[in-house]
């Protein structure tokens, strides 16, 4: 089984990357974003609660997110392996899905960590920004996305790299070419 996390700052292409990792692979995708919406859409319990800390301004917490995984790990105990993109962004949460993988009989296969230099990065979000309208890429929310993810994101790195789990992938370049660069690194580990 392949469990792998796809991990990177803002604007490092983990979006692009996991569509063709997913194809490839097989593996179910397991994007917290994206699972939040479908239980909102859905109107679960589960989504209800969060449709109702999200309207109200808050962040969901990380026992709601947890739950939310596991689900999707029991719904998906046949699967050939699992992509994780946006989770863990914390180390308590990187704890928290050491523990649902341990809970199914599952380990972490490795992390790929995109790098790419920070100046590519806010470059290609503002072009981004201005091709897809999306609002979120103007320099100020860049900068803040920036912070957030050097203050709460960059230390699951350190918690990675002391259990061995990391692998740096070159993220420069063109789209064909970094995901070459991804699959040479999952065939190695």
């Amino acid at each position: 089984m392949l469990n792998i996390i796809l991990f990177g700052p803002p604007g490092a292409g983990k979006g692009t990357q996991s569509q063709f990792l997913r194809e490839k692979y097989h593996l179910t995708y397991i994007s917290t974003g994206e699972i939040l919406r479908e239980e909102i859409a859905a109107e679960s319990e589960l989504g209800l609660q969060v449709k109702e800390i999200i309207g109200k301004g808050g962040l969901v917490s990380d026992e709601i997110v947890a739950r939310i995984i596991e689900k999707k790990l029991s719904e998906n105990v046949n699967s050939p392996g699992f992509l994780f993109d946006g989770y863990p962004r914390t180390v308590p949460q990187a704890d928290i899905l050491d523990d649902l993988l341990q809970k199914y009989n599952m380990t972490l296969s490795g992390v790929l960590s995109l790098e790419v230099p920070e100046e590519m990065l806010i470059e290609r979000m503002l072009e981004r920004g201005k091709v897809s309208g999306r609002a979120d890429d103007n320099i100020d929310s860049i900068k803040h996305r920036f912070v957030e993810y050097n203050e709460k994101t960059q230390p699951v790195m350190g918690f990675y790299e002391a259990k061995g789990n990391l692998h740096a992938v070159n993220g420069v370049g063109e789209i064909p070419q970094i995901f070459a660069n991804l699959c040479s690194v999952i065939e190695s580990i």
